[in-house]
């Protein structure tokens, strides 16, 4: 019995290091999103050109759903990219998140304007709604307007090829497909 208990430091230290080899192979960045696999919260609101639109109209097709600012760095760093993107014909919908909505045209008048639709959310509540952290957050939603993914930071070529294009391009194929 004696023996025994010599051995339960050294099965105690194997325990430990397989959680930290565990540990170790974990995103630190990622935050699953509440809405995952879930609908849009519903929600109706003014665009940044003075319409109205409400979750239901982002239906049709699969899209992105950009958070952004003009007071983001972040933003303004991926915001050439996105404009690429719609470029090549993928559907970005805006929200213009805690934002002036004079800072943020004049931000696409100069910058270009990637997006069908720039929703405004002075407030915040559609963010909050979203489960959003901190801007630039970009959904993944598809046809029906159920979200697929979320990603926190900025977009550009590495994210869109090893995250967010496989999953776009599955929900195109899926949606072309019904």
């Amino acid at each position: 019995m004696s023996r025994l208990r010599l051995f339960i430091p050294l099965l105690v230290f194997i325990a430990l290091a397989l959680l930290f080899w565990r540990g170790l192979s974990l995103d630190p960045n990622y935050m699953p999103s509440a809405l995952e696999n879930r609908p849009l919260p519903a929600f109706t609101a003014a665009t940044l050109d003075g319409a109205s639109i409400s979750d239901t109209d982002l239906r049709g097709a699969p899209a992105l759903v950009n958070v952004w600012a003009t007071w983001c760095p972040s933003c303004a760093a991926e915001h050439a990219y996105l404009n690429e993107l719609a470029r090549r014909g993928v559907r970005i919908y805006g929200i213009n998140y805690k934002d002036d909505p004079a800072a943020a045209r004049r931000w696409i008048a100069e910058k270009g304007n990637p997006y069908v639709a720039n929703i405004l959310d002075p407030s915040g509540h559609l963010g909050l709604d979203l489960g959003v952290t901190g801007a630039p957050e970009t959904y993944l939603i598809d046809a029906a307007g159920v979200v697929h993914l979320r990603h926190q930071g900025p977009v550009d070529e590495r994210v869109w090829q090893r995250v967010l294009q496989p999953a776009f391009s599955t929900l195109e194929n899926g949606a072309s497909g019904r």
